[in-house]
């Protein structure tokens, strides 16, 4: 059962979590929805990390849909620093107020200009501070925190830690709630002992042809079960290959879509062959694919 507001318990145990995150088209196991439950009663971060296209961002793109909430996104990138992930300040519109002040000849000390410049209407809030500051339901997606320098993710713990931002002009702003938080990783580098320690871990890898199968039988509907065991097993056999880029579950649900507008009713080598480029993006693991497919057949 989840709640309307934002203090309390959203759920009632993990398998509410399951039955919530499946009315929103996201198809959770048993440990996911157990990460989630506890991430809302602990009040904990969530780490998620996992090979690309996995399902990490989606996850929690869901959460917020299932519960209502705002999602608030950093996408992470190198070179991030305090001014895009935090807060800065709208210097050109300081800049303006300053140039008024002189043609109006106010006569305000420069102690209260600069109280007035450094205040609400030039603040410029970024995805961190907005999260800590929002009175509605939010939840704060950190996306691909692996791309991030080591000082960057010092500053995400601690913010994360205390859900505070300190603006050294305003003062201390305090969350008015604590959100749901995911961070997702790719495995690009390894995260520190601190982050890790400060949050729930949840490894997400590719799904089970099972689980798969179901995915692609939930979002292609018009599909024969036929073809989606066919798609499932033949992703399986192509993710087992030495690529530069496995196809994500996205990648599985386009070509799903793609054979199923073909008109195909069962996949063959040769068609699976001529589509391969919807599965994969580079050159070379199409061709390698190809070799494994014909490989296969034979």
């Amino acid at each position: 059962m989840t709640t309307t507001g934002s203090s309390g318990a959203r759920w009632e145990n993990p398998k509410a979590v399951n039955e919530a995150l499946g009315g929103v088209g996201y198809l959770a196991d048993e440990g996911i929805a157990a990460v989630v439950f506890l991430a809302d009663r602990l009040g904990k971060p969530v780490l998620v990390e996992g090979p690309a296209g996995t399902g990490k961002t989606q996850l929690a793109k869901s959460v917020a849909e299932m519960t209502g909430s705002r999602l608030i996104r950093l996408q992470c990138y190198e070179g991030l620093d305090e001014s895009k992930a935090l807060y800065e300040w709208n210097y050109k519109k300081q800049l303006l107020r300053i140039q008024a002040e002189q043609v109006t000849q106010e006569g305000e000390t420069w102690q209260e200009l600069e109280e007035d410049i450094f205040s609400e209407p030039f603040l410029m809030p970024r995805p961190l501070l907005e999260a800590i500051r929002a009175t509605d339901p939010v939840v704060l997606l950190i996306d691909e925190v692996d791309r991030v320098e080591v000082e960057t993710e010092a500053l995400l713990l601690e913010v994360l830690s205390d859900y505070q931002v300190s603006v050294p002009e305003m003062g201390t702003v305090e969350a008015a709630q604590i959100p749901l938080v995911f961070l997702t990783s790719n495995n690009t580098r390894e995260l520190s002992e601190a982050l890790k320690r400060r949050c729930l871990f949840l490894h997400l890898d590719y799904p089970s042809i099972e689980r798969e199968r179901e995915i692609v039988l939930t979002k292609v509907p018009d599909i024969e079960e036929s073809l989606a065991d066919q798609v499932v097993r033949t992703v399986k056999l192509i993710r087992a290959l030495e690529l530069k880029k496995a196809p994500s579950v996205s990648e599985t649900l386009d070509w799903a879509r793609t054979l199923v507008l073909l008109g195909v009713a069962h996949l063959d080598t040769a068609t699976a062959k001529s589509t391969l480029n919807v599965l994969l993006k580079y050159r070379s693991d199409i061709e390698r694919a190809a070799k494994e497919l014909v490989a296969a057949e034979g």
